[in-house]
């Protein structure tokens, strides 16, 4: 699908998990170049295999951040690093699925928020994370969470965390939602995609590092696809070591998977989304595959 141009639109990249330290220095060669390219107003991008497949560091995200991304959004491996928790605690551009339940790790539950809003150069933008359940962790309903979460983004509900409850950090109107949908099953993304339809500006799938071919806008103005992909190395499994991943099939032995190492052949996916700054509507999507 072909990107338009017209005069009340702002465009977005949102790209897939990063994969490992290939992952992070392929996102620094190519996002600061689509990010020109394209003319990309805001960025997220899923950093929770960044660490070596397995969670993320400070440094990590630091560097994520810098490469040029507004918001990090992640998933089900965001609790591999413990002392990566503290970080979920004090960033407000780093999201955990917000299905999780909510409070502090002093009160005996996950660190973080899952929730973003952010001005930036005349546009408010609003990512929310969240994760699916089916061949997952059982968690929260991300269906009656999102519900939850439209409700006090329209200021309907005043139960908002800690990190979020200040008068500055929600004095805006959110005219454009960013839903990153992080899940096994196809079925549950697509269903959730028709649920939200109208109600978020884009809603894109992570989790199975494998870009998928169905972008597409939907009948209420949402643009959608199943799975962003991943920026890592492209000659693995899923990022990481082929002959390990393999030997797990193969035998059904749980050997400890290690990032694939050859730096030559990194590629960064995702999508560019083109959206109507007014209503919120999505004008256009388009897949993107930049590297080697």
């Amino acid at each position: 699908m072909s990107l338009v141009n017209a005069e009340r639109t702002v465009r977005c990249a949102m790209i897939g998990d990063v994969v490992g330290q290939i992952g992070i220095e392929t996102l620094e060669t190519y996002l600061p170049e689509i990010i020109k390219e394209h003319n990309i107003n805001f960025v997220t991008v899923n950093g929770e295999n960044a660490a070596e497949g397995f969670g993320m560091t400070e440094k990590d995200f630091n560097r994520i951040i810098a490469a040029g991304a507004d918001v990090v959004t992640s998933g089900n491996h965001v609790w591999e690093k413990r002392d990566f928790w503290t970080i979920l605690e004090t960033e407000r551009n780093i999201l955990r699925p917000a299905n999780y339940p909510s409070g502090s790790a002093t009160l005996q539950n996950v660190s973080g928020v899952g929730v973003a809003s952010v001005y930036k150069n005349g546009t408010s933008w609003v990512v929310i994370n969240l994760q699916g359940r089916e061949m997952m962790t059982p968690i929260q309903c991300p269906f009656q969470c999102f519900d939850r979460l439209i409700k006090i983004l329209t200021g309907r509900a005043t139960d908002i965390h800690p990190l979020l409850s200040d008068e500055s950090s929600f004095p805006y109107a959110f005219p454009i939602i960013l839903i990153d949908l992080h899940a096994e099953s196809s079925r549950e993304k697509e269903a959730f995609a028709y649920y939200a339809d109208g109600r978020a500006s884009l809603i894109a799938g992570t989790h199975t590092h494998v870009q998928t071919a169905d972008e597409r806008i939907l009948p209420k103005g949402s643009a959608y696809i199943t799975d962003l992909g991943m920026t890592g190395n492209s000659d693995s499994v899923i990022g990481m070591d082929p002959k390990i991943c393999l030997e797990r099939s193969r035998k059904m032995v749980m050997y400890h998977m290690e990032t694939a190492s050859d730096k030559k052949i990194g590629k960064v996916q995702g999508i560019i989304a083109e959206i109507d700054a007014d209503t919120g509507n999505a004008v256009s999507i388009k897949r993107i595959s930049h590297g080697l």
